[in-house]
């Protein structure tokens, strides 16, 4: 049974959900209100972010051969999702990291709810396009590929501005500290790949070490 208080949440994560539309079509007012005017909500967020996922494995599944043909023998669906929330993770770490050392204005869960309304047009173009793969021959696979790649710039663009907007920065500002977040993501990348390999090379000599003793007792 819904109680009066489950409802207005219900009609609180309605409300901002619809809001993302707003911001999709409306960057500069909408990712303004998004935080400032609190008109986001985690949840809405949460629920973009799964929405930018599941299409991404529907596409994967109904896509056409012919548009783009999927060797699933050797595809790995964890990769694709972590295809996306791999990079996710690292640039609200590194973006929150850079500009919260020069008067960022936005927080940690603020550059995330961001950047999760920001996907919003990738299943917005991209489950249309399922359809329309599966219509199209193969000479107009251009015009397929020029659609998809269209929802890939409309969501990173949109992120450059909700930035802008969030952290109150002037245009140049924003677009070094953009230029200076890729960076960052970059070398967070490079030490998690010095750290696991640190630890691969000391389990490794570990198990190693192992064996030579069971080697000698024996």
């Amino acid at each position: 049974m819904l109680t009066s208080a489950r409802i207005e949440k219900l009609q609180r994560f309605w409300k901002s959900f619809k809001f993302a539309f707003y911001c999709a079509t409306h960057p500069l007012d909408g990712y303004w209100d998004l935080t400032h005017e609190r008109r986001g909500t985690y949840a809405a967020a949460n629920f973009i972010l799964f929405l930018t996922v599941f299409t991404k494995l529907i596409k994967l599944q109904f896509t056409s051969f012919v548009i783009e043909p999927i060797d699933w023998e050797n595809t790995n669906i964890f990769l694709h999702i972590a295809s996306i929330l791999f990079p996710l993770a690292i640039w609200v770490v590194a973006n929150w990291g850079l500009t919260t050392l020069f008067d960022g204005k936005g927080k940690f869960g603020q550059i995330y709810m961001a950047t999760c309304y920001c996907m919003l047009p990738y299943p917005m173009i991209q489950i249309p396009l399922i359809f329309l793969s599966n219509v199209v021959t193969s000479e107009e696979k251009e015009f397929y590929s020029v659609l998809s790649a269209l929802s890939l710039v409309w969501v990173l663009f949109w992120i450059i501005l909700a930035m802008g907007q969030i952290h109150e920065f002037s245009v140049g500002k924003n677009f070094f500290f953009t230029i200076a977040s890729l960076f960052g993501m970059l070398v967070i990348v490079f030490i998690l790949l010095l750290f696991f390999s640190m630890i691969s090379q000391g389990v490794a000599y570990f198990i190693s070490l192992g064996k030579e003793a069971m080697f000698r007792m024996s």
